[in-house]
């Protein structure tokens, strides 16, 4: 298993990322969220709790360039499941889960990797039930770097392990070109049982220039409870 500050500070660079799994007691499901930004639209912007789920949102409105691809919601609660992904499609995943009843990898069939050449930014996209407690983690990209194709996979995790977790994030590497995250969700060590610990250890190994934000939540399992931190580099 990796350790989330080693596999963090070795990338300058790794995009939005998303990380799901169980603390070492096993009392509580964890989730975390995280964007970066390298331009000034990209990096305008904050998280805002709305209620339960999470919304992101410009900092300064008037240096909002392009909010398609920048403001959304990126984590949502339908019931015993939370959604998590780092575009437009958490809404669209839970309308189809919902209105047309598809599963959770029929939904993902709807969804393409970014419109934004060259890079074609991944779409990295999330669930986790409460009730059988898993959680699956999803990737929508170009095939092989060619956007007339998208690649889609989807890595599910049932009995979670205690103390241990899976990250997934949009880019390979920081190179110039950005290649997409290739290859299993890393699989991470959650080193602790409070949530305060765990969102600085994520927060400070985020590389200083381009972190944005970042989101963290603990669910305990029996109860059903949960508590949430948030951190913005700009506010």
């Amino acid at each position: 298993m990796e350790k989330i500050n080693d596999i963090l500070t070795s990338q300058a660079y790794p995009g939005r990322g998303i990380i799901m799994g169980l603390t070492p007691d096993g009392n509580n499901a964890v989730i975390a969220y995280f964007i970066m930004g390298r331009s000034d639209n990209s990096r305008n912007r904050i998280f805002v709790e709305d209620g339960v789920n999470l919304r992101t949102q410009a900092f300064d409105e008037s240096k909002v360039s392009d909010p398609s691809l920048i403001i959304y919601r990126p984590v949502r609660v339908d019931g015993y499941r939370i959604i998590v992904t780092n575009g437009v499609q958490t809404d669209g995943i839970a309308k189809l889960m919902d209105r047309k009843h598809l599963t959770f990898e029929q939904a993902l069939q709807f969804i393409e990797f970014e419109p934004d050449p060259p890079i074609y930014t991944p779409r990295i996209s999330a669930i986790m039930d409460l009730v059988q407690f898993n959680y699956r983690l999803s990737i929508a990209k170009t095939a092989g770097g060619n956007p007339d194709s998208c690649s889609r996979f989807v890595y599910s995790y049932s009995s979670p392990i205690a103390g241990k977790g899976h990250f997934i994030h949009t880019y390979g590497n920081d190179d110039k070109n950005l290649p997409s995250f290739c290859g299993e969700p890393v699989t991470l060590e959650i080193e602790t049982d409070y949530i305060d610990e765990l969102t600085n250890n994520i927060w400070t190994s985020l590389n200083a220039d381009n972190k944005v934000s970042l989101f963290t939540r603990f669910i305990d399992l029996d109860s059903g409870k949960f508590e949430s931190r948030v951190v913005n580099k700009y506010e």
